[in-house]
């Protein structure tokens, strides 16, 4: 079942690149007591991933945390080498904590996992943005297939 506002966020784990390595996030680290905006892209340097909607996350990160949001945070089903590649390629810094969700285990649990193989991409996760306060989705905005509209920033920081 795919979730939706006003539910808690399910229990996981995300891998993330530290200072020393792999390292690991659990949601409660994540989303307890603090405001996210947690985005799904179906794969790192992918077309309309890397080109659109990490970067507008990027340029909009100073107006989206504006809004009291703590972390804006961005998963794929690709692992922890791949996610950090990709941030350092996008140049996101300090503004997009990015999330290994290299099984798909988290994009499953929510509910919005996608099967890619038919573009020889295996499981992955949906395109989709999703405002958490204090482990509860608040607003969730899931693409249709092919599309980019109510996921990107602009819409997100609109919601906020």
């Amino acid at each position: 079942m795919t979730i939706s506002a006003g539910e808690k966020m399910p229990s996981g784990t995300f891998g993330i690149m530290t200072d020393a390595g792999p390292g690991a996030i659990s949601t409660d680290e994540l989303f307890a007591g603090k405001k996210v905006v947690l985005v799904s892209v179906p794969g790192a340097f992918t077309p309309t991933c890397s080109m659109n909607h990490l970067p507008g996350f990027v340029e909009q990160a100073a107006a989206i945390k504006s809004k009291d949001v703590d972390t804006i945070a961005c998963m794929a089903v690709n692992d922890v080498f791949v996610m950090d590649a990709w941030g350092k390629d996008r140049g996101v810094g300090d503004d997009v904590l990015m999330l290994a969700d290299g099984n798909g285990e988290y994009a499953e649990a929510l509910g919005l996992e996608l099967d890619a193989s038919g573009f020889g991409m295996g499981k992955r996760g949906q395109r989709f943005a999703i405002i958490v306060e204090d482990g509860v989705a608040t607003h969730v905005a899931v693409e249709a297939p092919g599309k980019f509209e109510v996921s990107k920033a602009e819409a997100i920081l609109a919601a906020l």
